[in-house]
């Protein structure tokens, strides 16, 4: 659904600006062009102007002048996503709306365990807030020190956490939102329970700016753990790693906090490239599994729970080799090497990269009818799986074959995309787990979703943004 929005003149830009003021109304290409680019360096866009808003009255203001004129808006956060919602097209029509100034925690409530916080709070900071209330925000991701909550909860990510917390839907109790008319929806409720008609919060979560923009949420604090215990082993291959998954939850239950599936070519990569990072387990093994366990009770009790797992792992000859950390260093040296793979990849050239998800119980038949297929499409090329075994949702990331010119290699981002989500679809998964639909996978959704599904979703389009003006030609 893309809205032929026209490009603002300069009075209009003027209008705008008077709302922010001049020194938050961006207007010089070298001010701009961090807006106009995401991670991966994919999408380029352009924009006559880019707003940063200190004030929900600000941002409401923009978006009523924008619905009054039928000017396009974007909605920006971190500018962390890689699937492209964020960036503004290339026409140079739309006007970014920045929301990092927007960067209040509003209140830390511990006794009630919620923390309210504004659209451009950095996660890290959410974290470190949390942290001095002796509590826990359990959204975790690599990105965590830029991203911000606003795009958090727009794109509905996942993280490391999902396992024992759930997605960032699931750390949500309420949320305030401007829309396109420039209401002000205040949903900043901290309830629990509240059975009174639609849920309009999971509206918006997971929406990418595309029915209103997030402002401020209501977010969920637990407990903050009393003990840590993180492990790093080596396995024959991924149906060993589902096989100890079993042991791990067994044991751990609720307290297994991540299980993080990476293969040896990750390791390597890593190590190569980031200062300081080395494999702690002698010799080389096809896969590895990182898993952590939280306890409510003590680092013993975490610890204890960990060599359990190890134990039966090696008993049932799962387990090839494995350390468990000892320090709270050493837990993060282990971390380093999960956290540092999205980032690592582009040092070995080009990398067609994909964010699917399929029942759990189907990872191993997916990593190994994937591997044949890309292999089919581009010999030599070299498959990258790793991420959230828990949860079923795995990076399915091929990097370029040794020698190969990069930009040859990115032009067959297609053909190797559909092979894996051709195996993907016949597993009964999906092409986008946490990353979200954007301008990337927008084309993918009608594979995925049924008539009945896109039509739903584009009559609330039509009722939220009857004009059509918020982040136009993303999701839909």
């Amino acid at each position: 659904m893309d809205a032929k929005t026209p490009s603002p003149d300069g009075d209009l830009i003027a209008r705008f600006a008077a709302i922010v003021g001049p020194d938050y109304a961006l207007r010089d290409d070298a001010a701009i062009a961090p807006f106009l680019i995401e991670p991966r360096n994919k999408f380029h866009g352009a924009t006559p102007l880019v707003l940063r808003p200190g004030t929900v009255e600000e941002v409401a203001a923009i978006l009523r002048l924008a619905n009054e004129t039928g000017t396009a808006i974007v909605p920006q956060s971190g500018n962390t996503g890689v699937v492209g919602g964020q960036v503004p097209d290339g026409s140079g029509s739309q006007v970014v709306l920045s929301m990092a100034r927007l960067n209040r925690i509003r209140e830390v409530d511990a006794a009630g365990d919620t923390m309210t916080a504004e659209a451009g709070v950095i996660l890290a900071d959410a974290h470190a807030a949390a942290d001095a209330a002796d509590r826990l925000f359990p959204l975790s991701l690599a990105s965590e020190g830029s991203c911000r909550i606003g795009g958090n909860l727009s794109t509905n990510a996942g993280g490391t956490g999902v396992l024992a917390y759930g997605n960032t839907r699931d750390l949500v109790l309420g949320v305030e939102v401007a829309l396109a008319s420039g209401e002000v929806w205040n949903g900043l409720r901290k309830l629990r329970k509240d059975n009174t008609g639609y849920d309009l919060r999971d509206l918006f979560i997971g929406a990418e700016g595309t029915l209103g923009v997030i402002t401020a949420a209501v977010l969920r604090l637990v407990p903050k753990p009393r003990g840590k215990s993180v492990a790093l082993v080596g396995l024959k291959d991924p149906a060993a790693a589902l096989g100890l998954f079993a042991i791990a939850r067994r044991h751990a239950g609720r307290s297994l906090t991540a299980f993080e599936l990476m293969p040896r070519i990750a390791i390597e990569t890593v190590v190569r490239y980031v200062a300081g990072a080395r494999d702690p387990i002698v010799g080389p093994h096809p896969w590895y599994v990182l898993f952590e366990v939280s306890s409510l009770r003590s680092e013993a009790d975490a610890e204890m729970t960990v060599e359990a797992i190890f134990g039966e792992g090696f008993s049932d000859d799962l387990v090839e080799d494995g350390v468990q950390a000892r320090s709270l260093e050493q837990a993060k040296a282990f971390w380093l090497l999960r956290d540092a793979l999205s980032e690592v990849q582009k040092h070995e050239g080009g990398s067609i990269k994909h964010d699917v998800a399929v029942p759990q119980a189907s990872v191993p038949e997916l990593i190994e009818r994937a591997g044949r297929a890309v292999e089919k499409v581009v010999p030599g090329c070299r498959p990258f799986p790793f991420g959230h075994l828990g949860d079923g949702n795995i990076h399915y990331n091929v990097t370029q074959p040794v020698g190969m010119d990069k930009t040859a290699y990115l032009a067959r981002w297609d053909d190797v995309a559909e092979a894996v989500h051709a195996i993907v679809s016949d597993l009964g998964g999906t092409v986008s787990a946490e990353h979200g639909i954007g301008q990337l996978k927008r084309g993918l959704l009608r594979e995925v979703k049924s008539p009945l599904e896109i039509e739903m979703m584009q009559r609330l389009k039509t009722a939220f943004d009857p004009k059509g003006i918020l982040n136009p030609g993303k999701v839909l």
